[in-house]
């Protein structure tokens, strides 16, 4: 068991590098944080420069996708003597294992933050069973 899974086994980085699939474009893994409650995940990613125009997040075939472009473009005839930060776009991917509920997950993106409110499903979450 890898040290990702015995954190949060609900979720685990998708490693998959299948040549069948779409092209893979250069990209940059944004840092991210989750968290488990009895109710739900929270997902917090740092996207800085990426406005709401610019994300989307997708959830297909157990996989939660967030991928966000800056708006911002170099300017003719500019120069940078340091940047640090590229112009690549971000990519995050992140297996679920079914274990949230699409339909629910709530995202606000404010100020280069993304926070993503993944409730679980109601098979997953904890239930108290009464004794007779």
């Amino acid at each position: 068991m890898s040290l990702l899974n015995s954190i949060m086994p609900g979720f685990t980085r998708n490693l998959s590098n299948n040549d069948e699939e779409k092209p893979v474009s250069p990209a940059v893994k944004p840092l991210y944080e989750v968290k488990e409650t009895s109710d739900a995940y929270g997902l917090v990613v740092q996207l800085p420069g990426v406005a709401k125009d610019g994300l989307s997040i997708t959830s297909e075939e157990g996989t939660l996708t967030v991928r966000g472009e800056r708006g911002w473009k170099r300017p003719a005839g500019w120069t940078s003597l340091y940047r640090e930060s590229t112009d690549l776009p971000f990519e995050l991917s992140l297996q679920h294992e079914n274990a949230i509920d699409v339909d629910k997950i709530h995202a606000e993106l404010r100020d280069g933050v993304l926070r993503v409110a993944l409730p679980k499903t109601e098979a997953r979450k904890p239930r108290k069973i009464a004794v007779s």
